[in-house]
């Protein structure tokens, strides 16, 4: 019988517009892998809400393998040790895998090259085609844009096999319940109502996107509305791949070419992590370096602002369903991360590892760069000095039932107010006071920039 080969899948849980899979399936029969590696990422290993969502994701991904007759294969550890091991007990004679961007992923595909084929998946293009003049990965979203735009569309989603031929003999897998990754204290108790996992999962939610996109320059902004696609986390564990989201979205209005830059930040992301392996750990700027407060004071506030009790609205409903759903509006994570940044002066890696731990869709090279354009310490970030004012972007973006919805101690108040309810002179009892004034929060902030100069 033909040797079987490993399909070593990671961020790429799905059937349709795999290529690695379609590959492995045509070498020969295929043992699908999965390996929970808590060992190379090291403190980037996932967090809390993405263990939630991963569970469920392995669930449905090897349901979808049984029936064509094939079946998942769960194993724990350093993954490169795992799959040498897993070579030499079902004698397969190779290893098929999307390529990934994250720097664990990148050292542990060198460690198995060669026995490892890679292809290119989980992107509009790969990432190494779309390089400045001299070579290098761009680090300017826009000129990353007009590169990769000569490029598009992207090539049309492959379909999935119709059947994966099994191996003679299947090796043991662990049970993935054993693994733990549902939280023993049920925080996570909302996440069932607000995310379903899974490949058919994805594919219904592009579905139901596309019929709402033509909006999405307009309401992908305002809170209170369902704007958002809600595709990141499908994204992200690679349910669905972004040229099928590409392909799906039909139209060239304002809607869908906005949404497709959003898509293509995402590539953007990656390879800037590639040229900046670290950049999840260091600012892009070395100067940024000595401008954080630090000490009990500032881990007060930064404790105020992961439980949403800032006293300002808009930050604490935009915590507070972090929190409760592993999620956030986009508008208001900029909102939420230039607060902590400037308001509180708190380094803005406190904020990327409580969003990493807390989000269903983190990701290292969009948080990473997100972070730091926000912080202004990346290499295309914002100005530092471009401090996001919360209560006029709250009014400004309609956010009251947004902030009603998720500060329910808000509930009552009128329109009027409810974006800054302590200068209305109506703050409910109980809800905090402004941890700072926004003009000293300015002041400060730019004291710090000046001093730091």
């Amino acid at each position: 019988m033909t040797e079987p080969v490993l399909l070593w899948l990671r961020q790429d849980l799905r059937l349709h517009d795999q290529p690695a899979l379609l590959a492995a399936a045509r070498s020969g029969p295929v043992i699908p892998v999965y390996v929970l590696d808590d060992e190379s990422a090291g403190d980037w290993r996932i967090g809390g809400a993405q263990r939630w969502y991963l569970h469920h994701a392995l669930e449905a991904l090897a349901a979808s393998l049984e029936a064509m007759g094939s079946r998942l294969i769960l194993r724990r550890g350093d993954a490169v040790t795992v799959l040498r091991a897993l070579l030499e007990e079902t004698g397969a004679a190779a290893i098929h895998a999307i390529r990934h961007y994250e720097p664990w992923w990148r050292s542990a595909e060198a460690a198995l090259s060669d026995a490892l084929y890679l292809h290119d998946g989980n992107h509009l293009a790969r990432i190494e085609d779309l390089t400045t003049g001299a070579g290098t990965p761009f680090r300017v979203y826009s000129s990353f844009w007009k590169a990769l735009s000569q490029r598009m569309p992207p090539d049309a989603p492959l379909p999935a096999p119709n059947t994966l031929a099994a191996p003679a003999k299947w090796p043991g897998s662990d049970v993935l319940a054993d693994w733990g990754l549902l939280p023993k204290r049920d925080w996570a108790k909302a996440f069932d109502a607000a995310w379903t996992a899974g490949e058919a999962a994805a594919r219904n939610a592009v579905d139901a996107f596309a019929g709402q996109v033509a909006a999405y320059d307009t309401d992908r902004n305002l809170p209170s509305v369902e704007g958002s696609s809600r595709l990141s986390p499908h994204l992200h564990f690679g349910e669905v791949s972004p040229r099928q989201v590409w392909h799906a979205l039909s139209g060239l209005g304002e809607g869908v070419q906005t949404f497709r830059k959003e898509l293509a930040w995402r590539d953007f992301t990656d390879g800037v992590v590639t040229a900046l392996p670290d950049y999840g750990d260091r600012n892009g700027r070395p100067k940024f370096d000595s401008l954080w407060r630090d000490g009990a004071d500032a881990q007060r506030d930064l404790k105020a602002w992961q439980t949403g009790r800032t006293g300002y609205p808009i930050v604490d409903a935009g915590m507070r369903q972090l929190w409760t759903i592993g999620w956030m509006h986009n508008r208001v994570r900029m909102i939420t991360a230039s607060f902590l940044i400037k308001h509180l002066l708190l380094d803005w890696r406190w904020g990327e590892r409580w969003f990493w731990d807390c989000l269903v869709d983190a990701d290292y090279g969009n948080n990473s760069v997100n972070w730091q354009w926000v912080a202004g310490t990346g290499v295309d970030a914002n100005m530092f000095g471009r401090i996001m004012a919360p209560l006029t972007q709250s009014e400004k973006f309609d956010a009251g039932g947004y902030i009603r919805h998720w500060v329910p101690e808000l509930g009552g108040l009128s329109d009027a107010v409810i974006h800054d309810p302590e200068a209305g002179g109506c703050r409910p009892r109980g809800y905090p006071v402004k941890i700072i004034g926004h003009r000293e929060a300015r002041e400060r902030a730019l004291a710090a920039a000046a001093r730091m100069r």
